[in-house]
C-alpha cells in the first residue's frame, strides 16, 4: 500500500515544529489549536516550507532528507494540495483552473486531462463557468479536481470545509469522504471540526505549540483526552 512517511523538525516563524506520523489508504487528520503549527506540517511536506532536519518519503523515495542531501523541488513532489480558501483565479474559467497545475507540453493536452478530473468528481458541467458563479460545494469539487488533475502521488488538504456554509457542509463532507476513500492515497488533512473526524473516520494527529500530544483512533481520544484542546475537540467544542 502506498504510504507518506513524515519526520520533520524545524522553526516556522518563531515556533519550533517536531512531528512525525505515517499516512497510508485511509486519510490521516490533523487536528490542534489554532497557530499550533498544523499548516507549516502541511507545507513541510509539500516542500514550501524548509525543515531544519528530518525526513519525508512517498512509497519509500525520499522527498526530503537532510542526511542524504535530498529536498525534491515542489513541483515533482508530485502531491497534491487543496488550500483553505481553493484559490482559484477569478481570471480563468473552471476548466483552465483545473488544467493551470497540470503538466503537460500541449494545452489540449492538459485541457483534456482537466475535463477528465472535472468528470470524475461530477463537476463536467461546471467547465465554462468563473468561480463567483459557483456555490461553495461546487467551488471545492473544482479544487479538488485541480488538486487531482496532476495524477498526485498524495494529497493534502488544509481545512477544505472551513469556509463552506454550515447548511451545505454536511452534504460536502459526505462527498469529499466518499472520494477520499475511493482515492485510497496517502492524504493528509487539516481540520478543526469533530464531524470531520467522524465522516473520514481516519487516525488522528493532535498538534499543540509544534509537536504531537496524542494520536490515535477517535474512541481512543474520546476515552483518554490526553490535554484540554482534546477534551473539548471530543466534545465538539473546539475553537
Amino acid at each position: 500500500m502506498s504510504a507518506l512517511e513524515v519526520d520533520v523538525h524545524g522553526a516556522a516563524g518563531p515556533m519550533a515544529i517536531d512531528v512525525a506520523f505515517r499516512a497510508a489508504g485511509a486519510p490521516l487528520l490533523i487536528v490542534g489549536p489554532n497557530g499550533a503549527g498544523k499548516t507549516s506540517a502541511l507545507m513541510m511536506i509539500l516542500g514550501a516550507l524548509a525543515p531544519r532536519r528530518g525526513r519525508v518519503a512517498l512509497d519509500g523515495a525520499p522527498l526530503y532528507d537532510d542526511a542524504r542531501g535530498v529536498d525534491v523541488p515542489v513541483e515533482r513532489r508530485r502531491i497534491g494540495f487543496l488550500p483553505q480558501r481553493y484559490a482559484l483565479f477569478p481570471h480563468l474559467d473552471v476548466l483552465d483552473n483545473v488544467a493551470y497545475g497540470i503538466r503537460a507540453p500541449a494545452r489540449a493536452e492538459r485541457r483534456r486531462r482537466a475535463m477528465d478530473a472535472l468528470a470524475e468528481l461530477d463537476a463536467a458541467a461546471l467547465a465554462g463557468r468563473r468561480p463567483r458563479q459557483l456555490s461553495g460545494g461546487e467551488m471545492q469539487r473544482v479544487a479538488l479536481a485541480r488538486a487531482l488533475a496532476g495524477r498526485p502521488r498524495a494529497l493534502l488538504l488544509d481545512e477544505p470545509l472551513a469556509a463552506l456554509d454550515v447548511s451545505v457542509r454536511t452534504d460536502v463532507r459526505r462527498f469529499l469522504a466518499q472520494r477520499l476513500r475511493a482515492l485510497a492515497m496517502p492524504t493528509v488533512l487539516v481540520t478543526h471540526d469533530l464531524d470531520d473526524a467522524e465522516a473520514l473516520d481516519g487516525d488522528i494527529v493532535v498538534i499543540e505549540a509544534g509537536a504531537i500530544v496524542q494520536a490515535g483512533r477517535l474512541p481512543d481520544l474520546t476515552a483518554r483526552p490526553a490535554t484540554e484542546f482534546v477534551r473539548r475537540f471530543v466534545r465538539g467544542r473546539a475553537p
